[in-house]
């Protein structure tokens, strides 16, 4: 699974034509399952009409391509909004959804059974992923996920950053009904113990070495998945070594990625967050060819 980070031209009007290339690039690359506005995709800095006008344009552009699962992410404080922006996005085609919990204060059980009970269960034709992360106050144990995986047949998906092999073992084992998605490392982990996704992130800068990651978890090849879960490991460590203080955000980070691969991609991000300086990605380019020349990408597109 991939994520579609948003380009903003000089005066952040959206680049729709960058966007629409991005989607096709990603899936020329054999990445299939694709999702707009998580935390990489800035899903909680746009307005209403950039979210409007943006789950438009990937629907229609997922849309051309046969086989595609595409999904939209929505980030709010407000369940309300996010009621609002799920039941307008379903008005245009959207059944998939990514949904993290609103983060203004930390949920209790009470809250979150009210969480999923107006998401999921409010929409029962659409399908949810949750979004596990430390931004919204409270991680969900798979204890958790078991539990409202049982109550909410539509809730199929989760997504996880956790880099602990303990947790990530349970994960598998307590809601095995649901696909788990899991970054690099965390994949390198679950990778031997069950079905489960790559949510691609660094990886994205090299698609077939990714893919080949992949195929050492589904042909059981502990081997390599081991080497490149530690290789892995060590070059996110070196980027963000090189990215330092200059920029927090996780879409800074995908947004050089994807100018690895198109030149045009700009790296900035919506205010008040910082982007990634024009060196700072030289720098993460330099670490690539020198350290980790396998990861570099072969070609880009010209400006």
């Amino acid at each position: 699974m991939g994520t579609v980070c948003v380009p903003w031209n000089e005066d952040f009007s959206f680049s729709e034509e960058l966007f629409r290339w991005q989607v096709r690039h990603l899936v020329r690359n054999g990445i299939r399952d694709l999702y707009i506005f998580g935390t990489a995709g800035e899903g909680y800095a746009v307005t209403e009409t950039q979210f409007d006008t943006i789950t438009r344009v990937f629907l229609d552009e997922t849309a051309a391509h046969p086989g595609l699962q595409s999904l939209v992410g929505i980030i709010s404080l407000s369940l309300p909004n996010i009621i609002e922006r799920i039941g307008r996005a379903k008005a245009i085609g959207a059944r998939r959804f990514q949904i993290s919990l609103p983060g203004w204060g930390a949920l209790n059980d009470a809250e979150l059974d009210t969480f999923f009970r107006e998401t999921c269960g409010r929409f029962p034709d659409c399908e949810f992923m949750h979004y596990n992360l430390a931004r919204s106050r409270r991680l969900l144990t798979p204890a958790d996920y078991a539990r409202l995986a049982e109550r909410h047949p539509n809730f199929v998906a989760t997504k996880n950053s956790s880099q602990d092999a303990g947790f990530v073992a349970e994960l598998l084992k307590a809601a095995p009904q649901l696909q788990h998605f899991l970054t690099e490392i965390g994949f390198g982990h679950a990778g031997l113990l069950g079905e489960c996704g790559l949510l691609i992130s660094a990886a994205s800068v090299q698609p077939a070495l990714a893919a080949r990651y992949v195929r050492a978890a589904v042909e059981r090849d502990a081997a390599t998945l081991a080497a490149m879960q530690g290789e892995l490991r060590n070059l996110i460590g070196d980027l963000i070594k090189v990215v330092s203080d200059s920029a927090h955000m996780d879409g800074a980070y995908d947004k050089m990625f994807c100018r690895l691969h198109d030149q045009r991609f700009p790296l900035r991000l919506l205010p008040p967050y910082a982007s990634v300086p024009e060196e700072v990605f030289e720098r993460f380019v330099e670490l690539l060819r020198t350290k980790y020349p396998q990861w570099l990408p072969t070609a880009s597109v010209a400006p």
